[in-house]
């Protein structure tokens, strides 16, 4: 990613007049996106080819659960793989550590969050094929994470969610 280039909102909009959309993705998630596509290529799809060849050579297909079963389960490594491949194919690979304006938010920022109540939440803002709530990584196009673009240490943040107004306050942002 070039020295100013920034990609932030106005690069995410999914505008159907535009060339194609710019799909972010970390460094660290299209690694994980490569790891599943080569296990699922390498692994998965050979070891359910054989039982689907084993399944079809017992005779009548159209009662025999196993074969059926396989041929779903092909669509369905066939379909991911697809999936993968075109994810990886279209999408922007951003480091995170080679962020130059590291006083505000971007893509792949670490940021620690503090509330009304002064709890303390740490987010990484990621991709839409990235997202783990649990692991603290948040779609830069979910509300928090549209919020929270361009902002600095300091700053204040109004979040519409589900239970309710939010006021977030940026305590820390990291590029890892």
């Amino acid at each position: 990613m070039s020295q100013d280039a920034h990609p932030d909102m106005d690069d995410l909009e999914d505008d159907e007049e535009k060339a194609p959309f710019r799909r972010y993705l970390t460094r660290s998630g299209a690694e994980r996106m490569h790891r599943e596509l080569v296990h699922l290529l390498n692994e998965e799809r050979p070891k359910v080819t054989a039982e689907v060849s084993a399944a079809a050579a017992q005779g009548d297909r159209s009662e025999n659960a196993e074969y059926i079963y396989g041929k779903k389960r092909l669509r369905e490594i066939d379909r991911r793989l697809r999936f993968l491949t075109k994810r990886l194919d279209t999408a922007t690979i951003v480091t995170p550590a080679e962020q130059t304006d590291r006083a505000r938010i971007y893509f792949g920022a670490t940021v620690t969050l503090e509330d009304e109540d002064g709890a303390r939440t740490t987010y990484q803002i990621v991709g839409s094929d990235e997202i783990d709530a649990a692991g603290g990584r948040i779609s830069v196009e979910s509300p928090i994470g549209r919020a929270l673009l361009r902002k600095a240490v300091g700053d204040s943040v109004e979040v519409r969610r589900p239970r309710g107004e939010i006021e977030l306050t940026v305590v820390d942002i990291r590029y890892e």
